[in-house]
């Protein structure tokens, strides 16, 4: 029996680890298709009374597919544009740098570095531009996960509460209403913080003469849809606009634009203002969710901003549990009291 136990322990291990394999590269279009799908289940839960569930999941992963090529052809355009930018910069400050009166040992320590440098930088940015089918693919992998969690909402709720023991129901009821208070409060953060963001950078736009007002509307709407993808986020806008004033030789305006855009759009606010929010909706404490964003991001990337603040807010309740249940057990380890009279014998 023992034997049979530890095959059956090492089958479902193996299995696992495979599963993980397999799956591990497609975590963040999946983590990103829930999140947003709890995200949109108001919406979906409105139009499901009309249109039911099936054609109301549809509809709204229809949506998300137009708005996601949309963000996808946007991204090339601008990727593009920001990586020979970027390249063309660094190749010409270099060779300007070459040309200064610097010693013969400086001068060839700078033409080793560079002849280094630029094949390095060439073939890295290359890697990032035929990265472009993996997007593709992450991409069907959030549609896929995204209409699927809205389709099957009320049987993945129902499922997750009938796998929580009768035993420890109080408890497990418990950190869900925590999983779901800090998920909606993080999710509300990120959706309001984001219109902000573009609201600041069609107003930069205008502010430091970038483009006209047709033109700081779209960098506004681009940078609230940047908002939501991984590791692009605002910065790729004043970037791109601190680039082209680079290259018209504007250079204070390129240090006002990007000054501006770092501290107002992107990455500033995301560790500065949406920790605020998110600890006053979810009647946290900040430094409690600005740890969480921060570590949460060393960790696991992007998607640490999310999961980071509802692990740590998830460890406080079982630390809270855990406190209960020990002072419950407290009083029967205190010294009970002196007899007022002998106890009888046991022989009696």
């Amino acid at each position: 029996m023992k034997a049979e136990r530890l095959a059956w322990a090492a089958t479902v291990l193996i299995i696992a680890y495979i599963t993980w394999k397999a799956i591990s590269p497609l975590i963040t279009p999946i983590f990103f298709g829930l999140i947003l799908a709890y995200a949109a289940y108001p919406i979906h839960r409105r139009l499901a009374s009309k249109l039911g569930e099936i054609h109301s999941a549809v509809l709204l992963t229809v949506g998300m597919l137009g708005l996601g090529g949309v963000v996808t052809l946007e991204l090339l355009m601008i990727s593009v544009q920001v990586a020979a930018s970027f390249y063309q910069s660094v190749v010409d400050f270099f060779r300007w740098l070459m040309t200064q009166p610097l010693p013969p040992e400086v001068l060839d320590f700078l033409q080793n570095f560079f002849n280094q440098l630029i094949p390095r930088l060439s073939d890295y940015i290359s890697k990032q531009a035929f990265s472009l089918p993996m997007y593709l693919l992450q991409l069907v992998v959030f549609l896929f996960t995204f209409y699927y969690a809205l389709s099957n909402a009320h049987e993945i709720a129902e499922e997750i509460r009938l796998a929580i023991p009768d035993k420890n129901r109080r408890l497990g009821e418990e950190i869900l209403e925590s999983l779901n208070k800090t998920l909606g409060a993080l999710v509300r953060a990120w959706l309001i913080l984001n219109v902000i963001k573009g609201v600041l950078m069609t107003f930069g736009f205008l502010l430091f003469g970038v483009s006209d007002l047709y033109t700081a509307i779209v960098a506004g709407f681009l940078t609230f849809i940047f908002s939501f993808v991984p590791l692009f986020e605002g910065w790729m806008i004043w970037l791109l606009a601190a680039a082209y004033f680079a290259k018209e030789a504007m250079y204070l305006h390129a240090i006002g634009i990007a000054v501006y855009g770092f501290l107002l759009v992107s990455p500033m606010p995301d560790y500065t203002i949406r920790p605020m929010m998110v600890a006053k909706d979810a009647n946290l404490d900040e430094t409690l969710v600005f740890i969480g964003m921060i570590g949460g991001t060393w960790a696991m990337g992007v998607k640490g901003l999310i999961i980071g603040p509802i692990v740590l807010n998830l460890l406080l309740v079982l630390l809270k549990e855990w406190k209960r249940v020990i002072s419950g057990r407290e009083p029967s380890r205190r010294p009970s009291p002196s007899p007022s009279k002998p106890a009888p014998h046991p022989g009696v």
